[in-house]
């Protein structure tokens, strides 16, 4: 769904930054590295110790590099393989990293048993999901669909998230988990089904 949104972003807020990296000679590996461990620091350091706008700030900050990095592998013609591939498995770190934030939120300042427990399973479905879809598509089949790509997971967790700490609505963040909850699973269950009936489908 968000998708849409990739070409205005590229295009005009963040051509600068593209422009300024290329000039600077750094590398789309490089700003994908970086990007990920902002994310990841912003996670795992701010939200364990119920900071959770601060790392809300962080990591939206630091999570257009996966706009950015894109944008400059095209422009420079760099397009690769390894770059589909590093790009994607720092993504699953993290991805990794922000709800792993929230399960130590919860099991610390945020005290509450039963969401540790939603925040991990939200954490683990997320990595089901995705890997559901990239194991298909390795066994030549399509696993595409459902209701939880990854930019709606992120953006709805991190909307809700701090939104919930601005106006002092945890609330918006219990929803937000539930309905990962409910997504994922879906979503899961979706992309196995479609799975199944390819790999069942009579040969022609």
């Amino acid at each position: 769904m968000l998708d849409r949104f990739k070409g205005f972003w590229q295009g005009v807020m963040l051509a600068p930054f593209v422009r300024l990296f290329i000039r600077l000679g750094i590398s789309p590996d490089v700003v994908t590295l970086v990007g990920t461990l902002g994310v990841a620091a912003g996670a795992l350091v701010f939200f364990p110790q119920g900071m959770l706008l601060t790392g809300v700030l962080v990591i939206t900050a630091f999570v257009f590099s996966d706009l950015i990095d894109g944008q400059m592998a095209r422009t420079l013609g760099r397009s690769s393989k390894f770059g589909a591939f590093w790009d994607s498995t720092l993504d699953r770190i993290g991805d990794g990293a922000v709800f792993g934030g929230l399960v130590l939120f919860f099991a610390g300042p945020g005290d509450s048993t039963l969401y540790t427990a939603v925040a991990l399973y939200c954490l683990v479905m997320g990595s089901v999901t995705s890997y559901a879809r990239a194991r298909a598509e390795s066994l030549g089949m399509d696993a595409k669909g459902g209701l939880a790509e990854r930019a709606d997971r992120l953006v709805l967790i991190l909307v809700a998230t701090g939104l919930g700490a601005i106006f002092d609505v945890p609330f918006l963040m219990y929803a937000a988990l539930w309905i990962l909850v409910f997504a994922n699973t879906y979503t899961v269950v979706f992309r196995v089904l479609k799975v199944r009936a390819q790999a069942t489908e009579p040969a022609k």
